[in-house]
């Protein structure tokens, strides 16, 4: 694919930007408006909180105009498509600058259409034309692949979900059945192995993937002295093995909140390997509790505040 030249490379500022307590949802259906799992309409209001999940996984911008481009219109539609298809590799958010005057001009974009992904809270541009929906799968998945190869591999959360209709009663799902009798039964190890298979099978398996947080969070504090890794915390302070075993104990006690302010905090004194890997472990505690609980979107904000 040829790609039009992008006037202003590099990072935008997004500080300026309202911030709300927590995401907007998506907006009504209808005409190019977002009406995916994987996609959401960007204003004012909820724009720093849904680029903030960038954070965790790729957030794919697209900026369109209907009245005045309406291909860009299709473009977002079939942005939507394709997030729905990678099922939380990327979250789709969609700025109508008829809309949305203002954001645009905060974002300073040149020109609709176009694209840019946004990783750990920088955008950087991808396109501004718009390939049929064919060529724009294998953009997009040119890009995964290449996040990957940088150690970015979460998953959103999908924006909207429903029961199944006519369900009186909570449905269990059979996958995950032999995971979760290997809990019961007090066989971590055996519990790791199942939820590693489904997301092995299934890398977008949101449930599995919490799943196998909170598994292998068991393990790694199964048979640990409480009282001497806390000893040992306080001794040394950054010292990242004794901080993320104090954080995984702490999320075992129902303390998260504490879990998520140490850990960030520990993002604050330290830097390069151990920064990253203080990071790692913290976005992985993020996973066990679920991105849609209001402690991890308070984690997220505070995570990213720590790192920039």
């Amino acid at each position: 694919m040829t790609q039009q030249p992008f006037s202003r490379p590099g990072a935008v500022d997004l500080s300026g930007l309202k911030r709300p307590a927590q995401p907007a949802p998506a907006g009504p259906a209808g005409g190019a408006a977002g009406s995916g799992a994987y996609s959401v309409d960007l204003d004012e209001q909820n724009i720093q909180a849904h680029l903030e999940t960038s954070m965790n996984a790729p957030v794919v911008l697209v900026v369109y105009s209907p009245s005045r481009s309406p291909e860009s219109a299709r473009l977002a539609s079939d942005l939507d498509t394709v997030a729905d298809e990678l099922e939380g590799r990327i979250l789709v958010g969609r700025v109508d600058v008829d809309r949305s005057p203002q954001l645009a001009q905060a974002l300073q974009i040149p020109s609709v259409p176009l694209v840019a992904l946004v990783v750990q809270g920088r955008m950087m541009p991808l396109l501004q034309d718009a390939p049929p929906l064919e060529e724009l799968r294998g953009l997009v998945d040119q890009v995964l692949q290449q996040m990957a190869t940088q150690g970015v591999t979460g998953r959103h959360q999908p924006l909207t979900a429903a029961p199944p209709a006519g369900e009186d009663e909570e449905y269990v799902d059979p996958r995950y059945a032999p995971a979760q009798d290997a809990l019961a039964a007090g066989d971590v190890d055996r519990a790791v192995a199942e939820y590693q298979r489904l997301v092995d099978a299934n890398p977008a398996d949101v449930e599995a993937a919490g799943g196998l947080a909170m598994a292998t969070l068991l393990q790694r504090t199964k048979g640990v002295d409480a009282t001497a890794a806390r000893a040992a915390a306080a001794e040394r302070r950054d010292d990242v093995d004794a901080q993320t075993l104090v954080a995984d104990l702490d999320m075992l006690g129902g303390h998260v909140d504490d879990a998520f302010d140490r850990l960030v905090e520990l993002v604050r004194r330290t830097s390069g390997a151990e920064r990253d890997r203080a990071r790692t472990h913290l976005l992985g505690l993020f996973a066990a509790v679920g991105n849609g609980d209001p402690r991890v979107l308070r984690g997220r904000q505070q995570l990213a505040s720590a790192l920039f």
